[in-house]
């Protein structure tokens, strides 16, 4: 699977910013983001502070699924 770096401080507030719209639930944030719920709500936590309250300049490595033809054994 190959891997793609992220700024933190942009994926969290991405994941405020989709939790707000309402489209989605803590849960299927969590899973989305891959973090714990715990972490998602100290996120919301924080997001909802101001950008002073993330860190700076921070990356973190996630894994990016693709999409791959089936493969056959005989």
């Amino acid at each position: 699977m190959p891997w793609m770096e992220t700024n933190v401080r942009d994926e969290r507030g991405r994941f405020v910013h989709d939790f707000e719209s309402g489209h989605w639930s803590m849960t299927e944030l969590c899973e989305r983001y891959g973090v714990s719920r715990p972490t998602g709500y100290k996120w919301l936590a924080r997001g909802r502070k101001g950008a002073r309250a993330w860190p700076t300049g921070a990356t973190r490595r996630i894994s990016v699924p693709t999409a791959r033809a089936p493969t056959w054994r005989r």
